[in-house]
């Protein structure tokens, strides 16, 4: 059995979807926060419930006891902590919140790990972690400079999950992620935001003027390079991105061609988390793994778009800030 934390999650859903349709068993965990429009969380989870071989606990991972106890079976092989409060933003304005489900809980379920025998773990990071260091971004530069309180909690959890590697030999892969998108994505995140406003006639708001890059890599590629984590590692970290940095103003462009609409685009000053760009070096990846990413930024906005259009009847209530 694979624990898969966050499983209504935009991550973690589409990976426990995936290893339902291989033939995995998956316990889910996900406390259903309303961090952002839980309808779309319910949804996710909707397409899980009804697979063979997945079970459900709906508990927040930084409550140790009650975590604890459900986990407390045999037949755990691998826990996929994909459980966390993300935003950078957000972070800023709410850093307790960050530091209780991303270090607490991630600490939470490596003392399970410990002591039930739990040999693989594997902990989802973020590209948030490099902040302004030089691109692009390989795994060994330094990451002792967060510019916010999300990535500071995630390196937090890299470098607890190091010394129960080095303590406890629990094998543990990293994957620090690039600017995830896909159908059923974040709502809270740019691309479902410009999908849904402009086909609505709302403006988009962009915080700066709209030529940062960002490495947007699509779901499946993302959820792929997860799976592959699970192989005995050792202790290793590796970035999956889409290895190509792409100016946000050719995104937009790009569903405005797919929605036939223009968007109306409101400026607003950039936030100092905000890096100007991301750019993933996945050179370790292809190596360790065997991964590189297969859908290109054109063909995973049309996924994402006809994935939109499909469902806007129940996603026109979806909220949006």
């Amino acid at each position: 059995m694979i624990v898969v934390t966050g499983c209504a999650g935009f991550i973690g859903w589409k990976t426990a979807f995936v290893l339902l349709e291989r033939g995995e068993s998956i316990l889910g965990i996900d406390d259903m926060n309303d961090y952002y429009d839980p309808k779309i969380k319910e949804w996710r989870l909707s397409t899980l419930l009804d697979k063979k071989n997945f079970e459900f606990q709906r508990l927040d991972i930084s409550r140790y006891e009650p975590l604890k106890e459900i986990l407390d079976r045999k037949g755990i092989d691998s826990i996929i902590n994909l459980a966390a409060r993300a935003g950078v933003r957000a972070s800023v304005e709410n850093p307790w919140v960050y530091l209780d489900a991303n270090m607490k809980g991630t600490l939470n379920l490596l003392e399970i790990c410990k002591d039930r025998s739990i040999k693989k773990f594997v902990l989802a990071s973020t590209s948030s972690v490099y902040g302004l260091e030089e691109m692009p971004f390989s795994e060994d530069i330094k990451t002792d400079k967060p510019l916010a309180q999300y990535p500071a909690t995630k390196k937090g959890a890299e470098v607890l999950c190091y010394s129960y590697h080095y303590l406890y030999s629990i094998d543990i892969s990293i994957p620090r992620y690039f600017t995830v998108y896909g159908p059923a994505g974040r709502p809270d995140m740019s691309i479902f935001q410009f999908i849904k406003r402009i086909d609505e006639g709302m403006p988009i708001k962009i915080f700066g003027d709209g030529k940062q890059k960002r490495d947007f890599t699509y779901i499946d590629d993302i959820v792929e390079g997860t799976i592959l984590g699970l192989k005995p590692l050792g202790y290793e970290i590796f970035n999956l991105g889409n290895n190509n940095s792409i100016e946000l103003s050719y995104v937009i462009g790009l569903i405005e061609e797919f929605l036939g609409k223009k968007a109306k685009i409101e400026y607003l000053p950039r936030h100092p988390a905000d890096v100007p760009a991301t750019w993933a070096d996945i050179k370790k990846a292809k190596e360790l793994l065997g991964w590189e990413p297969k859908v290109k930024i054109e063909e995973g906005i049309e996924r994402t778009g006809r994935w939109y259009i499909e469902n806007r009847g129940w996603l026109k209530g979806i909220r949006i800030e």
